[in-house]
């Protein structure tokens, strides 16, 4: 019982670290707004889809992003430090947006395939600094001390992501029930609060990383 309540707490740290960066809530109108002239129907499989593909590409990443890291010889280290900017800056751009543009552009997608991977899954919902903090955790879980560790971690770390899916899923398929609540004022609120917290996130990654370099070389 106490290793279950242990995963299930290891699970919501995962949970927390990309639901910020996900930040499904300011998807809710861009979502909305690309599936305007959509059936029921076909707004729902968007919403499916979307989330299935986030889902996916973050456990691609989760378990090959490793490799990749190997493969072209980075450091743990610069992919953390390199991950909190792209975090921190992440959380300037929600604390200060730039006007986006509307218009014909927004209504290029015709059909649910179209718009789900581009831009709902990837960047919206998964872009880069979700994928930073998966590789990150990848590359501590293959740091485990045996394989049966491992291949733990990285179950949890996989029931995150589909915790993390699972949420934007509920948020898109409700979008017009959230944007209709919170409205435009809240959903700047929570993109800026959200921004915050990815500020925080990001400069501790930095520090926390930079203050082992410098332990380490003593």
């Amino acid at each position: 019982m106490q290793a279950f309540t242990e995963y299930l707490g290891y699970i919501s740290l995962v949970v927390a670290a990309l639901i910020p960066i996900a930040n499904p809530f300011s998807t809710a109108p861009m979502f909305l707004s690309l599936t305007s002239d959509f059936s029921k129907q076909e707004r729902q499989k968007t919403a499916n889809l979307a989330a299935l593909y986030m889902f996916l590409f973050l456990s691609c990443f989760l378990l090959f992003g490793a490799h990749l890291l190997a493969f072209f010889g980075i450091e743990l280290t610069s992919l953390r430090i390199a991950g909190g900017l792209i975090i921190a800056y992440l959380g300037f751009r929600m604390l200060f947006p730039a006007p986006i543009a509307t218009g014909a552009s927004n209504q290029q997608g015709s059909c649910a395939n179209d718009i789900a991977f581009i831009p709902l899954a990837m960047p919206s919902m998964s872009g880069p600094g979700a994928i930073s903090v998966v590789i990150a955790m990848a590359s501590q879980l293959n740091d485990a001390g045996s394989l049966r560790s491992e291949v733990i971690g990285f179950a949890v770390v996989i029931a995150g992501i589909a915790v993390s899916a699972s949420i934007c899923w509920s948020v898109l398929r409700g979008a017009s029930k959230v944007v209709k609540f919170l409205g435009n004022t809240g959903i700047q609120a929570m993109t800026k609060v959200m921004g915050f917290f990815l500020i925080s996130i990001g400069v501790d990654m930095v520090v926390s990383t930079v203050i082992v370099l410098l332990q380490s070389s003593l």
